[in-house]
């Protein structure tokens, strides 16, 4: 699992808690379980068993992999619309190539993040590349679905590509920590997304035995994801493992322990932290689609068969299937 990485004890410290901090207690904890997305590339599905109130201002989200590919294997998606909110498609380990109807493209690697606004429509491909599949190789990420608020649902679609060694990197108190911030404020870093609706997202890596606890905006909810590892979540310390999501109730501070003992191909414990601004508007979900009611969505439907996406461009990247 390589992302970014670098040596804690060089990086800026997280301050340590206020007398007057309080630590988030943890709501729940919910086991995702094990899907198939676009031409058939596995996935957990994070989000699934979660309130939508507690998961607001996200949608959805899918760990894709991790996996061992063999030659021929890799999978991707083929073009497909999208309207209303935000996709984020974070690399971990492996490439995905990524194109879209309003110019938008390029590799997404090791670390890398594409953030694409769908905002009032958009076509787009994720697939890996043509040697990808030829060669077989690891492959492992993260889909995450944002909302948009009603007033930005219409807003022009908009491509960010962040590299990974744009992430801001902090350490924990203890230095056992690695936190690369993607989006958003941690203890006053900032990330380099640029998002519509207010969240955070980073990935840390927990070394065994070692503590993370970071400041947490208190008007965002507060979830962690387990990507890999075992470890504990919260003032009371709950058990929780790879697959796993936490949610967090009201505080100022999130503090995540890793086991003493990882296994062997599990080093240390991976958690994906997120967090956002609750919109607190009515969602109505269909397939691609993420609109405040019932009528938005058959007229995205009726946009998209119309044209009102924009066209795949003559260049288009198409899903790459070697010969048998």
């Amino acid at each position: 699992m390589p992302a970014i990485t670098a040596d804690t004890l060089t990086l800026p410290r997280i301050a340590a808690p206020k007398a007057s901090d309080t630590e988030r207690p943890v709501r729940s904890i919910t086991t995702g379980p094990r899907g198939y997305e676009g031409e058939g590339f596995p996935v957990v599905r994070a989000f699934a068993g979660v309130s939508a109130a507690d998961l607001d201002p996200f949608v959805h989200m899918d760990q894709m992999g991790e996996v061992e590919y063999q030659p021929g294997e890799p999978r991707g998606t083929d073009w497909h619309p999208h309207r209303g909110f935000e996709t984020v498609t974070y690399m971990i380990d492996g490439r995905f190539a990524h194109q879209d109807s309003h110019g938008g493209g390029g590799l997404i690697t090791d670390g890398a993040t594409q953030w694409m606004t769908a905002g009032s429509g958009i076509l787009h491909i994720e697939t890996p590349p043509a040697e990808l599949v030829e060669s077989g190789g690891t492959f492992h990420g993260i889909q995450l679905w944002v909302n948009l608020p009603r007033k930005d649902k219409f807003a022009t679609p908009k491509y960010q590509a962040i590299e990974g060694n744009e992430a801001k990197l902090l350490s924990s108190q203890d230095g056992g920590s690695l936190v690369r911030i993607i989006a958003g404020d941690i203890d006053g870093a900032q990330g380099p997304g640029a998002t519509h609706t207010p969240i955070t997202m980073a990935h840390a890596t927990v070394e065994p035995g070692a503590q993370l606890n970071l400041p947490w905006n208190r008007d965002f909810n507060a979830l962690v994801y387990v990507l890999s590892g075992r470890g504990s979540v919260g003032p009371v310390a709950h058990p929780i493992h790879q697959g796993q999501l936490a949610v967090f109730g009201p505080g100022d501070r999130i503090t995540v322990t890793a086991e003493g003992t990882q296994d062997s191909n599990r080093p240390a414990l991976e958690i994906l932290l997120l967090g956002g601004r609750p919109i607190r508007e009515p969602v109505f979900h269909y397939g691609p689609f993420v609109m405040n009611s019932k009528a938005e969505l058959i007229q995205a439907l009726e946009d998209y068969q119309s044209g009102k996406f924009g066209q795949i461009p003559a260049d288009a990247l198409m899903p790459h299937r070697p010969f048998n």
